[in-house]
């Protein structure tokens, strides 16, 4: 290893997820700026492939260091900055307009792709790697959203009769999509050893996708945003399954993980203090 130094460590494994994040989404931007794909699919590929490539890299953060889930989200962090300043009109960026939003209108930035990035950032913090609910919440969020909106929109002639907006085979796409990504990552992260692998935890991911999925057919996810409504969802049932089965981890800070952050912070205020009254 190049460093003895968890935090360091961890700093340039933030770097690295953060190039990654940012070539992907750099590459869609040129794809919209060129009208290489219709706007509506390239916005979905962003929501789709920005998270799980971000996902991806978990794993080269160490496992000693408590600030590593503060850390890895750094790019989401400068995103959710970006796309606040852009959709505020502060800036202008139409390779970003082009490939977030819906209609090309700035504002959009601040609905969607706002919750999206905010929605992991939070996962990220709260839940991490450990924790099969940060599978649950980003693969039904990236993976199963986005696979619906395209499905939705090729093969979705018969709609849902609870809501018009909504078709079968969107709904479908993205319980499949959420479900295979799901089972995919567990695999993934369980070579690493952060989460379990059983057929219990299949059946677990494949109820919170099925309900993932029905969620955003709601007529609720249409008015609010199911970059909002589809993590709720992930989150609330998906601490309800693994709970009911068992499952460890569920959060991924420790009492004693807490306390290390604590005294952390406590001895950079005392040093702080100590230097002012001197």
């Amino acid at each position: 290893m190049w460093t003895d130094s968890p935090l360091l460590r961890d700093a340039g494994a933030a770097m690295l997820t953060g190039v990654a994040a940012a070539v992907v989404l750099r590459f869609w931007e040129e794809v919209a700026n060129r009208a290489l794909l219709e706007q509506k699919l390239c916005r979905k590929l962003v929501h789709i492939t920005v998270g799980l490539v971000y996902f991806l890299m978990w794993p080269l953060f160490s496992s000693d260091d408590v600030f590593a889930p503060f850390l890895a989200p750094f790019i989401l962090i400068i995103n959710i900055i970006k796309v606040t300043v852009i959709g505020l009109d502060l800036v202008t960026d139409e390779g970003v307009v082009n490939s977030m939003t819906r209609h090309g209108d700035c504002r959009e930035l601040l609905k969607g792709p706002l919750y999206y990035a905010c929605a992991i950032t939070l996962t990220t913090i709260v839940f991490w790697r450990t924790s099969p609910i940060s599978i649950a919440v980003i693969c039904n969020l990236c993976a199963g959203d986005g696979v619906a909106d395209i499905f939705g929109r090729r093969f979705g002639r018969v709609k849902l009769p609870h809501n018009p907006e909504k078709s079968y085979a969107g709904s479908i796409a993205m319980f499949l999509a959420g479900f295979i990504a799901s089972i995919l990552y567990m695999c993934y992260f369980h070579i690493f050893g952060f989460v379990d692998k059983s057929w219990t935890m299949v059946a677990a991911f494949g109820v919170i996708s099925l309900v993932a999925a029905a969620v955003e057919s709601l007529p609720i996810s249409t008015r609010l945003d199911d970059n909002l409504t589809v993590p709720v969802a992930s989150v609330l049932f998906g601490a309800l399954v693994f709970y009911s089965i068992g499952a460890r981890n569920l959060c991924c800070m420790s009492s004693e993980d807490k306390r290390s952050i604590s005294a952390t912070v406590g001895m950079v205020f005392a040093g702080g203090g100590s230097s002012s009254s001197s």
